[in-house]
């Protein structure tokens, strides 16, 4: 686990468990569970899918109680048939229903981002596409959701508005044309930084190339569109395809001869898997 990933799952798991057990802790295990009592809790995931959080749910246990033992019996990445044991937690019971929900919580949304994202990979990559995210992410969580799609073998697109320049219509809307606003991108920032253009319109698409990006998003146009944006290209730029691509069409597009796929569903929109804790004394 590198510096940067740990630090941003050290800050998502204490931000969560603050939020769940404020200054009071779990009242409810505190009434019922006998001081002392011990069991193992065991992680299974009840549907298809593509594990994802692991490292997360294993702080979660451990921040709360450094005695605690976590187990993983799978690497995050892995695609699992259910049912199947992914991981065992073994400590004082209290703890172990102390951090089930946050725990729990983490490993659903990752998997399910992990999941959903392999699902597009495996239609794209077949035909040499790369599925890209966005910054469609939850605020907050946006390190460990790219982190997720990594998990299920997409891509990550740029971070944050500081680490890529993607000129898009409202940009262009400012500046009055996409060979100004390259021009200017380029003057700032230099040769070594890749620049973007979004484009809209195929009409617009030769000046665009002329100008000097580096890759071009094909924004919300038909199969057929970006099939005359990859002829009248010839190679000369990379191009991107984003906007209303879902697992209906990803392959459509995918055979156009794109490069990349960008789909913000597999962030914004992807289902909680099922998991569960089962709790053994």
């Amino acid at each position: 686990m590198d510096e940067e990933f740990k630090r941003a799952c050290l800050e998502a798991v204490q931000r969560a468990l603050d939020e769940d057990l404020q200054s009071e802790g779990d009242i409810t295990s505190r009434a019922v569970i006998p001081p002392g009592l011990r069991g193992r809790g065991v992680i299974v995931m009840r549907e298809e899918g593509v594990v994802a959080g692991l490292p997360l749910a294993s702080m979660t246990f451990r921040l709360l109680d450094s005695r605690v033992k976590f187990q993983s019996l799978v690497n995050d990445g892995e695609h699992l048939i259910p049912p199947a044991e992914i991981a065992v937690v073994a400590g004082e019971v209290s703890t172990i229903l102390e951090g089930e929900r946050t725990a729990l919580n983490f490993l659903q949304r990752l998997s399910g981002i992990a999941t959903l994202t392999s699902r597009f990979v495996a239609a794209a990559a077949p035909l040499g596409v790369q599925i890209l995210d966005t910054r469609k992410t939850t605020p907050g969580l946006r390190f460990l959701e790219k982190y997720a799609v990594r998990a299920g073998g997409g891509r990550n697109h740029r971070f944050g508005l500081y680490d890529g320049v993607l000129i898009k219509d409202n940009h262009l809307a400012a500046v009055g044309s996409a060979s100004e606003a390259v021009r200017r991108a380029r003057e700032a920032l230099g040769e070594g930084v890749s620049i973007e253009v979004e484009v809209q319109d195929l009409g617009y698409l030769e000046e665009v190339i002329r100008a000097g990006a580096d890759v071009v998003m094909l924004d919300n146009l038909s199969v057929g569109e970006v099939e005359e944006a990859v002829r009248l290209a010839r190679g000369r730029v990379k191009l991107e395809v984003s906007g209303g691509i879902d697992l209906e069409n990803v392959s459509a597009y995918a055979a156009t001869g794109v490069d990349y796929i960008s789909v913000g569903a597999i962030t914004h929109s992807a289902r909680a898997l099922d998991i569960a804790l089962e709790l053994e004394i």
